[in-house]
């Protein structure tokens, strides 16, 4: 594990909470498990520092919840103390499957309402814990991170309430824009990667996989994932391609301009594995339509990496592709709600995130420095030699 010898010789900042919503109770519970895993192996003698009350135990996770009324109004409601704790607090704003009561009718939890419920937990805590950290894998409003015409600037007020709440850190993953963070310059914000993961699920799902110029190519589904792409090519050795978006500008389709055609820019993909690299699958038009476009350029096999699948519009289309040819694998992580229906598909590949946050949050606990934990090069060129593949 990175910086166990650190982790050895350091002090935690304060004892550790993790107060886990709903939304993300099962991937809470495995970071707890990692953690507790690495505490057992850290430290051989127990010492008596009150900074070491707590540190070993078979459970940081702290009882929290957001019970609702009748009217669908909620309050946060903390049940043990949390006083002078570095308190985590994790929620995922993407899980959909969360359901409550208004006035007798149905409601599914939107964004918006795990966002409001992260604030619940802040307030409940009323300032008695030593440090707040707020971890959202998805970002929240991170797709209205910029103002083209009169729009609000969604993800840039909600990190600025939060900054005002005292949250000292905000954690995230493949945000959809990183430079929202200039919104709060002076507060905490760490934005992760999990190119290693994708690659490690991608040995895994696919034993075969030849990593070399030869044999495979990174592509680009637009020129928003172009850094994505860029540095997924450079640590692997290939080259690389993009596809860019022409639009119809003139009409708005479900809040967006309908694409007219994906254009592909790069070398030739014929007979070589395809790697398409993305922060998101939402409804997945885009990303199928891209798949055919290579695949009608004669590329062997189509392998998608996305850190958030989504699948706004369920699974019939990707169904349709992958028994049509247009696509081998879909792995997408566990930071967001995946419905059980992804377990019955065989072209799914899951990326477990857990055991990475779980380092991440044990490294801010002891204030460690986590470049070596956001910049995955390292860990890739050890997983190639591994496969033997350099």
């Amino acid at each position: 594990m990175a910086n166990i010898e650190l982790l050895e010789k350091t002090l935690p900042v304060a004892p550790l909470k993790l107060a886990a919503l709903e939304s993300c109770k099962e991937l809470a519970q495995k970071v707890n498990d990692y953690i507790v895993s690495f505490r057992e192996n850290t430290i051989n003698e127990v010492t008596e520092s009150p900074l070491y009350v707590n540190y070993r135990t078979n459970n940081y996770l702290v009882e929290c919840n957001c019970p609702r009324f009748g009217s669908g109004e909620a309050k946060g409601v903390i049940k043990e103390t949390i006083r002078g704790t570095d308190l985590f607090i994790m929620s995922d704003v993407c899980n959909y499957s969360l359901t409550y009561s208004v006035n007798g009718h149905l409601n599914h939890m939107s964004p918006d309402d795990h966002f409001q419920d992260i604030k619940r937990v802040i307030a409940a805590s009323t300032g008695k814990a030593h440090r707040v950290n707020v971890i959202m894998p998805f970002l929240y409003e991170s797709r209205q991170h910029k103002r083209t015409k009169r729009e609000s600037l969604d993800c840039a007020l909600a990190l600025e309430e939060l900054k005002d709440m005292g949250v000292a850190n905000i954690l995230t993953f493949d945000a959809h824009d990183p430079r929202v963070q200039n919104a709060i310059p002076l507060s905490g914000f760490d934005n992760f990667t999990p190119q290693y993961q994708f690659m490690k699920a991608l040995f895994r799902a696919v034993p075969d996989l030849k990593v070399s110029k030869d044999h495979l190519m990174i592509v680009s589904p637009d020129e928003g994932a172009m850094h994505r792409a860029v540095y997924f090519s450079n640590v692997l050795g290939v080259d690389m391609g993009m596809f860019y978006k022409r639009r119809d500008y003139s009409t708005i389709v479900n809040g967006k301009n309908p694409i007219v055609a994906h254009e592909f820019l790069g070398d030739d993909v014929a007979g070589k594995d395809v790697i398409i690299v993305d922060d998101m699958i939402s409804s997945g038009e885009s990303m199928l339509d891209v798949a055919k476009k290579l695949k009608d350029r004669n590329a062997a096999r189509v392998f998608v990496c996305t850190t958030f699948g989504l699948f706004t519009d369920g699974f019939e289309k990707f169904d349709e592709y992958y028994k049509k040819g247009y696509l081998d694998k879909v792995v997408t992580t566990n930071l967001t709600y995946l419905p059980p229906a992804v377990d019955e598909r065989e072209y799914f590949v899951k990326a477990d995130m857990s055991k990475f946050l779980a380092l991440i949050i044990d490294s801010l606990n002891h204030d460690l420095t986590i470049g070596a934990v956001m910049n995955p090069t390292d860990k890739i060129h050890k997983l190639l030699q591994k496969y033997h593949q350099v």
